[in-house]
């Protein structure tokens, strides 16, 4: 491959790069976080929660694709195993099946902590001058403060 040269400097496009390697650790655990509720959810509200867990964890599917993909644009090799995942992951995982009432809640702290690390990556990217970045993380930062608050809703 070629150099790259997109008018961001190399310090700058690690730093970058480095930010959305969180974010897309912090991502695809809430991608597992939910698609493991949606297979376990139980309960009353079962229907709404297993179809809302799918489409959440749908549309994160393809988020994660998105940031890995901006990360190589950046020509810095993006994580991809459970191992890197977990160390750059400010999500916790959940041992156990709880409540379905539990899962609404960690799902909305899960949510509002991708917040915060699109907050963190952003910041990052903007010192950069790195729009395409920028407008990912912004982007995915908006869905999830709508979908916390739509999970907030619920409880």
């Amino acid at each position: 491959m070629t150099k790259i040269d997109i008018g961001i400097n190399q310090e700058d496009r690690l730093a970058v790069a480095e930010g959305l390697k969180h974010l897309l650790a912090d991502s695809y655990t809430l991608y597992l976080q939910t698609h493991n509720f949606h297979w376990n959810v139980t309960g009353p509200r079962f229907r709404d929660l297993h179809l809302m867990f799918e489409e959440h964890y749908t549309e994160l599917a393809v988020a994660v694709d998105d940031i890995a993909e901006r990360i190589r644009t950046l020509d810095v090799p993006a994580p991809g195993t459970y191992q890197s995942f977990a160390s750059l992951s400010s999500i916790k995982e959940v041992e156990g099946v709880p409540s379905a009432e539990e899962m609404v809640n960690i799902l909305t702290r899960s949510h509002e902590q991708v917040v915060k690390t699109c907050r963190e990556a952003l910041g990052l990217a903007q010192k950069a001058d790195d729009e395409s970045s920028a407008a990912l993380i912004s982007d995915r930062m908006r869905i999830h403060e709508k979908t916390a608050w739509m999970l907030r809703a619920m409880q």
